[in-house]
């Protein structure tokens, strides 16, 4: 057993609790100290996704402290506010728009491997799987890259929550850690908002333009519309596919048999991608506020109520995946939900599959022998809604 897998198994409860391995069979549980719902089945996820109506993302009806960076936020808000705001990006992601992104893809993996290829290894997150997507995001919106590193610092801080939140009676360690990601979030937003005034009086061709010049119902964007809706995309836009990549290294890492048969057969890589994000979910949480009496699971949750729905669990439940817990990358029937589900389906999925087809393939192709490094573990991701590791050294 390499080193990876006894520290994967000995963190096996802290980071698997959620996978129902074990802990309780209930679908739908009240955790009475957080005053939060737990929703952990398949179906009862699909249910609470496709029902914007009832559970509502507007999550800010119940922290106030997230208030001030709700507006223009598409992941806090619900139809027919946040059709319209999707619409306007909606061009970038198209099958073609990401046709014509994956030379650039492309490219940027060659430079970021041919950086590292003449050492005895490297940390796979810092010198690859986030500076692929966060470029990525960045150029399309226009962010200069001379500036990454300050946003790595700022959503490092920002994903870096070890507190688990509370609606109930919280103590000074939990305001701590709110106010701590509310002040990234700031920082985020307000550096965005610099480049929105910007773009304001010198236009370009990029996402952050569109958005300044675009009009919803006869009126343009505020800053903040702007600014917080760009936060979220460079966010989001990168988060997923970091963890995406890094997670698939992780998985074939602990299962030999898995990397030999996907390297043997390049086919399998596409399936590997959909299974790594299965098995190990990188984000394993979405938040929902009830906006009436809703059932779910046999469950009646009453109004104004937070609802937390674990993605990770559904997609490790037995009724709808057979030997859940097992790593199969070619596993064929795979209706994860690690990218969500309904109005809220993440508009970034076909470009982070694609990154990591390539960057996978990439990996494959410049170190036939990639595997964590065993004199040097890596370092697991402290924030309970994400599952990941932050630093991961490789050698190959």
């Amino acid at each position: 057993m390499s080193t990876l897998a006894e520290k994967w198994d000995l963190d096996r409860q802290r980071y698997f609790w959620m996978y129902g391995e074990n802990g309780s069979s209930e679908r739908v549980v009240l955790d009475e100290t957080t005053g939060i719902w737990n929703v952990y089945g398949h179906a009862d996820a699909l249910h609470v996704a496709n029902s914007p109506h009832i559970f509502s993302s507007d999550t800010g009806r119940l922290i106030p402290e997230r208030r001030e960076f709700d507006e223009g936020s598409i992941t806090q808000l619900d139809p027919p506010r946040h059709t319209a705001l999707r619409k306007l990006i909606t061009h970038a992601f198209t099958p073609r728009a990401i046709d014509e992104l994956e030379p650039r893809v492309h490219a940027i993996v060659r430079d970021l491997l041919d950086r590292v290829s003449d050492r005895d290894g490297f940390d796979l997150i810092a010198d690859f799987a986030y500076p692929l997507p966060v470029t990525v995001i960045a150029e399309l919106l226009g962010i200069p890259a001379s500036d990454h590193d300050l946003l790595n610092g700022w959503v490092d801080r920002m994903m870096s929550m070890t507190t688990e939140f509370s609606l109930g009676e919280r103590d000074e360690s939990v305001d701590n850690a709110v106010a701590d990601v509310m002040e990234q979030v700031r920082h985020i937003t307000d550096y965005l908002r610099e480049h929105v005034k910007d773009r304001r009086s010198r236009p370009r061709e990029d996402l952050l333009t569109a958005l300044v010049r675009a009009e919803v119902d006869g009126q343009r964007l505020t800053e903040n519309e702007v600014a917080n809706f760009a936060n979220v995309m460079l966010v989001a836009g990168h988060v997923t596919t970091t963890l995406l990549i890094s997670n698939t290294v992780l998985c074939l890492d602990a299962h030999p048999d898995a990397d030999r048969a996907v390297r043997q057969d390049r086919t399998m890589v596409p399936t590997l991608l959909e299974e790594s994000l299965r098995y190990l979910t990188p984000i394993g949480c979405m938040v929902r506020v009830t906006t009436a009496a809703a059932e779910v699971g046999g469950v009646t949750i009453g109004p104004d109520q937070m609802v937390a729905v674990w993605l990770s669990t559904a997609n490790r439940d037995k009724r709808v995946f057979s030997d859940p817990h097992t790593f199969d990358p070619a596993r064929e029937l795979n209706p994860h939900i690690s990218f969500g589900r309904g109005v809220h389906f993440c508009i970034g999925a076909a470009l982070a599959r694609r990154e990591g087809r390539i960057a996978m393939n990439a990996l494959f192709d410049r170190f036939p022998s990639l595997r964590c490094d065993p004199d040097n573990p890596p370092a697991f991701m402290t924030n309970p809604n994400l599952n990941g590791v932050t630093r991961l050294p490789v050698v190959g």
